[in-house]
């Protein structure tokens, strides 16, 4: 078994992970603020704080599972660098998708909360019942 093509397969896949989940976090949470400052009222200092612990939550989350599947098993590599591109083109490929998942999450989270503050806005009439 010859390792380093294996080591070279991490050196590949961990920027690769990391860009992505920065790229995604970035233009996710830069647009985020408006629905944040929309869903608190305008208030900029808590709907930005949330803005960045929604982010910081996003990045924690992916890095995370991306490193959780960063294992290149031996089992059934035969040491050739196609075998390594298909490997690392399933695991990338995986992983972009894992992160759209997470990027609709997130805009569902954002639309859910834009909503409900909207309800949030309209006078409700209780009615007395009598007994």
């Amino acid at each position: 078994m010859e390792t380093s093509k294996i080591i070279i397969g991490y050196f590949i896949y961990l920027p690769v992970i990391t860009l992505l989940t920065y790229f995604v976090s970035k233009t996710l949470f830069r647009n985020g603020k408006i629905f944040m400052m929309e869903i608190f009222k305008g208030k900029e200092d808590i709907a930005l704080s949330t803005n960045r612990l929604f982010e910081v939550g996003f990045y924690l989350l992916n890095l995370g599972f991306g490193l959780t599947i960063l294992r290149i098993s031996t089992y059934g590599f035969n040491e050739t660098y196609q075998e390594l591109i298909e490997i690392l083109s399933t695991k990338i490929g995986g992983f972009s998708i894992y992160l759209g998942i997470m990027l609709f999450v997130n805009l569902f989270l954002f639309f859910r909360g834009r909503r409900k503050s909207k309800l949030g806005n309209t006078p409700q009439v209780i009615k007395n019942q009598k007994s």
